[in-house]
């Protein structure tokens, strides 16, 4: 089933929570709303759950207009990261429930629980109650009452952050697997990248209210619409080099640097000329070693993370991050060369942050 928000604004009194918000979430899809505290992405979940009322606007599941629609209408499963469990009933009857006060017949119930249970492998635990259960269990727990209801959508508001970081990257997978063969639209709210790149089939970035991007995971990280989005999405987060384009060198210039431009990227930037060089860490390469034509740095501290290693570098008047092998080694402040990928460099408007494209 898909979902619209259409021109849907939320006010707290004063205060604009979501503004303006236009998405279409396609049949079967689970899409992330990404960003950062108090940017309305739990809001927006919960104007579609019924738990808000929008101020303006319109959304829709499917065809039908549910502004209106009570909760327990809408046909919808929430997934908390508080698990929400009942503690006094066994895990079998916490599953069961969504059926029960539905009049399900119990040997239809007893059929589904052992079901979903079984997906979920979570059939061994059925007999025990909450409290003896680990964090990923009543995590799957919860997951399996969402599921039996087999609803239109699926809403699930940071249904790991609990979870330890082992245990995260485990059910991120279990959960991507899951919704692969339910095929059930799903709605996913969190502020952690790497579950929003390793999970959706799109992403919806927000900030401040306003909705800055959606689109796949990798146009995301690869075509950032402004710097908000370069920046918050990618770890270690790109570099920005603020700077002039030298039209006369076909440079780009800042204090103690100077970056030859692709042919193909001086018609965008030749009637500018304060603009902001953004780079990832991985188009940075280092060499401990002189190379010419390569730019002069001084190494401020390195980073051994096992399969790599970060080296935050001094260059002119500004400091970047570059991915190094595992086996870089290079003492704080010691001198070392650089060379910047130009050809995968973006350039961000410096005034407005906006992208700017070829």
């Amino acid at each position: 089933m898909d979902v619209k928000f259409q021109n849907v604004t939320k006010l707290f009194g004063r205060t604009t929570v979501v503004d303006h918000l236009d998405l279409v979430i396609e049949d079967g899809e689970l899409v992330v709303l990404l960003g950062p505290s108090g940017c309305g992405k739990t809001t927006t979940l919960r104007m579609l759950a019924g738990l808000e009322e929008a101020t303006s606007g319109d959304i829709f599941i499917g065809d039908e207009r549910v502004n209106d629609v009570p909760t327990r209408y809408r046909d919808i499963a929430m997934v908390f990261q508080n698990y929400a469990l009942y503690p006094h009933m066994t895990i079998a009857e916490n599953i069961a429930y969504p059926l029960k006060v539905r009049k399900v017949a119990k040997d239809q119930i007893d059929q589904r629980v052992k079901r979903v249970a079984d997906s979920l492998e979570i059939a061994a635990l059925l007999s025990r109650r909450p409290r003896e259960l680990s964090g990923g269990e009543r995590q799957r727990v919860a997951l399996a009452r969402a599921i039996i209801r087999e609803p239109r959508v699926y809403l699930m508001d940071e249904p790991l952050s609990n979870l330890d970081a082992k245990l995260r990257v485990q059910m991120r997978g279990e959960l991507k697997r899951l919704q692969h063969e339910l095929g059930t639209t799903t709605i996913y709210v969190t502020h952690d990248q790497a579950e929003a790149m390793t999970l959706a089939h799109r992403v919806a970035i927000m900030r401040g209210g306003k909705l800055q991007q959606f689109d796949t995971p990798m146009n995301i990280y690869n075509q950032p619409a402004n710097r908000f989005v370069a920046e918050f999405v990618g770890s270690p987060s790109m570099n920005f080099i603020e700077g002039d384009v030298d039209v006369a060198s076909r440079s780009f210039v800042s204090d103690g640097l100077s970056i030859a431009l692709p042919e193909t990227r001086l018609p965008m930037l030749a009637d500018l000329q304060r603009v902001t060089l953004g780079v990832r860490p991985e188009n940075i390469e280092v060499s401990s070693t002189e190379r010419a034509g390569w730019l002069n740095a001084s190494v401020y501290v390195t980073e051994q993370m096992g399969n790599e290693t970060f080296v935050f570098l001094t260059i002119g008047g500004d400091k970047v991050i570059a991915r190094a092998p595992a086996d870089f080694r290079a003492e704080m402040e010691s001198r070392v060369w650089v060379q910047i990928d130009a050809g995968k460099a973006l350039f961000f408007d410096s005034d407005s942050g906006e992208a700017l494209r070829i």
